[in-house]
């Protein structure tokens, strides 16, 4: 064999070689493309998507209170000392309605010095004629007045004391007391007094109950456009919840109270809370 058919013949085992690669790799991709067409059969080619509403409501169990206490004195401790006895006084009265140290907080506790401003008087300004000539013997007087300069001295800021106030909120879970807690309040002394404002101690309870009536809505949606269309409902592929929330109704209630005659105790209806819930459904169809 001379040289020229061995490089025929070793040109032909490369070839056939290279043929047999080739084919490998083909095998291998196809094979790929066949386990990711596998992996995608089951994905939905034709959806339909719906929405739908649900709307619960609930009678608030919880009502809120703010209210402030504050006194003013010379002295910071003198104003301590009257404040803290005011806001005691408070609390036992919330306490005997009934509420739980666990649904009293204090929300703000301030110190803030007063003042008292006195505004300075300026003079009368001095009116002289402009054309008067100083120490010249009978001068004409050209009829101009003119003022002169008057300075004014500032204006003055003086301490007076010290106001002591603290904000304590309050949840009340015995509704029925409302009205008489708001007159024992404004009998005790406090300065500032709002509320209540009514909430549902568990939401999510209430929230579930839309959501599952908003679910419901979508279904018999998707139900009658299926029959419409003459197609048949597979599964489920896409859900989302676009909870609503609530909307919170208050009443809101502001008195600078001072300690009296006890008041007759006002009416004090809680209403009901609308909770709102959105979802969107997509179905597989076929």
């Amino acid at each position: 064999m001379n040289i020229d058919q061995i490089k025929i013949k070793a040109w032909k085992v490369g070839v056939g070689v290279g043929v047999l690669l080739m084919l490998f790799l083909l095998a291998a991709s196809l094979k790929e493309l066949s386990s990711i067409s596998h992996v995608g059969d089951g994905a939905p080619v034709n959806t339909i998507t719906v929405s739908g509403t649900g709307n619960a409501y609930a009678v608030p169990d919880v009502a809120t209170f703010n209210f402030t206490v504050s006194d003013t004195e010379k002295a910071v401790a003198d104003a301590q000392t009257k404040a803290t006895a005011l806001v005691n006084s408070a609390l036992a009265v919330v306490r005997a309605a009934g509420v739980a140290d666990t649904d009293i907080q204090t929300e703000d506790y301030s110190i803030n010095p007063q003042y008292e401003y006195q505004n300075a008087v300026c003079p009368s300004p001095a009116i002289y004629d402009s054309g008067a000539s100083s120490g010249v013997s009978g001068s004409v007087s050209s009829g101009v007045m003119i003022p002169a300069p008057v300075y004014c001295p500032p204006n003055k800021q003086t301490l007076t004391g010290y106001q002591v106030s603290e904000s304590i909120s309050v949840k009340l879970r015995d509704l029925s007391k409302a009205g008489s807690l708001l007159v024992s309040l404004g009998s005790a002394g406090v300065s500032d007094l709002n509320g209540p404002s009514f909430t549902v101690d568990n939401p999510d309870a209430v929230q579930a109950s839309a959501r599952a009536k908003a679910i419901t809505d979508a279904q018999s949606k998707a139900q009658g456009l299926a029959r419409e269309l003459g197609v048949r409902i597979v599964r489920v592929t896409n859900f989302s919840d676009n909870a609503g929330g609530y909307a919170y109704p208050m009443m809101a209630m502001a008195t600078n109270a001072s300690v009296g005659a006890a008041a007759p105790a006002p009416q004090v209806p809680a209403g009901q809370q609308k909770v709102t819930d959105s979802v969107s459904v997509t179905y597989q169809i076929q």
